[in-house]
Formats: C-alpha cells, structure tokens, sequence
C-alpha cells in the first residue's frame, strides 16, 4: 500500500476530473492481483486484447479471481 501512499501526493493533480475514477479503477485491478498474488502482468496481457470486445455481462468473468480459478489446475 506504500506506493498507493506515495501516490497520492503525486496525483493530487492528475489532469482531468474523469482521471481520478479511472486511476482509481486502475489501481484497484492491480492491488487485487497483487492481494491473490496473481501476476499482473500475466493478467492484464490476457484480459486487456479482448476487453473492447466484451459486453457488460461478462465483467465478473474478468475479475482477477475469477481469471485466476481459470487458470488454476483442478487438482490444487
């Protein structure tokens, strides 16, 4: 959370008001990845290709929880 912390000083201006949801967004993502220790860059090359092309439904297909019970071996 010390980077998060850091940040917040340095994004106190972040450029427009639709950034600051947006950046929020974003971090939340990567912390979540970061708290099931999933590698966030494995999930974002994975997600992000075909992202433009998925419908609001599938948003809960795209969680990092659920990316990572995907690519989790049945037997563990």
């Amino acid at each position: 959370m010390r980077p998060i912390a850091t940040g917040r000083k340095n994004w106190i201006h972040i450029g427009s008001k639709q950034a600051g949801p947006r950046v929020a967004a974003i971090l939340s993502v990567v912390e979540n990845c970061r708290r099931l220790k999933v590698s966030v860059r494995d999930y974002l090359a994975d997600i992000l290709p075909g992202l433009a092309n998925s419908s609001i439904q599938r948003v809960a297909e795209l969680t990092p929880a659920a990316w990572i019970a995907r690519h989790t071996p049945a037997n563990l």
